[in-house]
């Protein structure tokens, strides 16, 4: 969608506000009582159950539960967010919003990346998969600062573990195979454990008729139990070019997204961050649709 479709579509609050109601009466609103059948009270925005006549607003159960922050503000910034695959830091959609609190907007903003992280988790791997780990700059933490190991400004890394779905797509008909890779993932790990790397990779795949390619890390010597093939080279310039392509791409990718956008980072947040990023480069075929599914998205949250 681009700009000047948004502000046809949604000039005002209350065509947000219907448009949000729309795509959640789509979707259905199910009571705390488990009735799925409501009476709509315009005067007050809200679902009334026709079973226990419990009310529900309509930001209740959403992305916008406990948020006073208008419809409007919140379809601008999920514009803002989905327009672009650069993304905006949230300092700079207050200075667009021409908002004067920045912690609303903060807030915000990382409430739709955990949306997006969650939109994402519903979704499993399949077929080839490439595996590898990442490390991303991070501002260090309250420990390094208090023990002087580290001063202010000072940086470190976080390891994130990425993996791609690379399986070559083929036309029946003509034979063409696509170069394109599919579906990403990623997520911050805690250790270098294989423990902690057996629950990533169990996460992210559906079924145990995978193909899994790594590197030869110590933490990848449980994956041959929970995958069909687990196949392993040795990590150098090849690997990265040929077996490891896709994955060393958005790990690439992603650190100059964060470079140009971002001013400093915590750790506690970058997995929020790598939502944002995997959920717009997931969708990157999707076009004018990406702000439609980010809507939906916050509609479904929990």
């Amino acid at each position: 969608m681009n700009l000047f479709n948004f502000t046809a579509h949604f000039g005002d609050e209350k065509s947000c506000r219907l448009h949000f109601k729309e795509q959640r009466d789509k979707i259905g609103v199910t009571c705390k009582c488990g009735h799925k059948e409501h009476y709509w009270i315009k005067s007050i925005w809200s679902y009334e159950c026709k079973k226990c006549r419990s009310r529900t607003s309509l930001r209740s159960g959403t992305i916008m539960q406990s948020s006073n922050l208008p419809f409007l503000v919140w379809y601008k910034t999920m514009f803002l967010l989905s327009a672009t695959k650069k993304g905006f830091s949230s300092r700079e959609i207050q200075r667009k919003l021409g908002l004067k609190h920045y912690e609303p907007v903060w807030a915000m903003v990382h409430k739709l990346r955990k949306a997006m992280g969650k939109r994402d988790d519903r979704y499993t791997l399949e077929g080839m998969i490439e595996m590898d780990e990442g490390y991303f700059t991070i501002e260090a933490s309250e420990a390094a600062y208090k023990s002087q190991k580290a001063g202010r400004g000072s940086k470190t890394k976080a390891n994130v573990m990425i993996m791609a779905e690379s399986t070559v797509l083929e036309d029946v008909e003509t034979g063409k195979k696509e170069r394109q890779c599919r579906y990403f993932k990623a997520k911050v790990l805690d250790n270098h454990l294989a423990e902690k790397t057996d629950e990533t990779i169990k996460q992210a795949i559906d079924e145990d008729d995978i193909i899994v390619f790594s590197d030869k890390s110590t933490s990848y010597v449980n994956i041959a139990d929970y995958v069909a093939i687990h196949i392993t080279e040795k990590s150098n310039e090849q690997t990265t070019k040929e077996t490891l392509k896709w994955v060393h791409i958005a790990i690439s990718n992603a650190k100059r997204n964060f470079t140009g956008n971002y001013h400093k980072i915590k750790r506690k947040y970058l997995q929020l961050y790598l939502n944002e990023f995997i959920y717009k480069l997931n969708r990157r075929y999707f076009a004018d649709k990406v702000f439609d599914r980010l809507v939906i998205a916050g509609i479904t949250r929990l």
